[in-house]
């Protein structure tokens, strides 16, 4: 379920994005920056994350996501979640890596630890329109759309 492609882009993603859905029924998508795969567990860092918590304890189902926004191409992961605060034995095992990712910047309240149920890849609708564009054509293109030239620039 897990293969070498989805862990590249895991460990390639700057964000990932969390749904999760209230006991009211009510969807919310937060983004993530501080996440690994850990043996068969996605593993996130809850440093901000009150809402997504709140729906956590209340429905575990959740649906991630990680997009490489030059590729446009990603995986959608769908699974249950448990929520590992810092009284369960696990946290400080498991918080290592994020806690790495991390630094001193910011403190991770609890571990959110996502079981795989089902993983499927992801791609912009370019790639249907233009079944022969390449992944790197798509980059090219992205770089010009986003303007990452003058972005650069601007930035130096």
């Amino acid at each position: 379920m897990i293969t070498a492609d989805v862990l590249n882009a895991i460990d390639t993603s700057v964000l990932c994005w969390l749904a999760t859905v209230s006991s009211e029924g009510e969807p919310n998508v937060s983004p993530k920056e501080a996440f690994v795969y850990n043996n068969g567990r996605i593993l996130i860092a809850h440093i901000a994350s009150p809402k997504s918590i709140a729906n956590l304890r209340s429905n575990p189902k959740v649906c991630l996501s990680f997009v490489n926004v030059f590729t446009q191409r990603g995986y959608k992961v769908n699974g249950i979640a448990r929520v590992i605060d810092k009284s369960n034995s696990e946290y400080n095992q498991l918080q290592a890596p994020l806690s790495e990712m991390v630094g001193e910047d910011h403190k991770i309240l609890a571990i959110i630890s996502i079981e795989p149920s089902n993983v499927e890849r992801v791609t912009a609708p370019s790639y249907n329109i233009h079944p022969e564009i390449t992944p790197e054509e798509m980059i090219s293109q992205s770089l010009k759309t986003y303007k990452v030239d003058e972005y650069a620039r601007r930035t130096e």
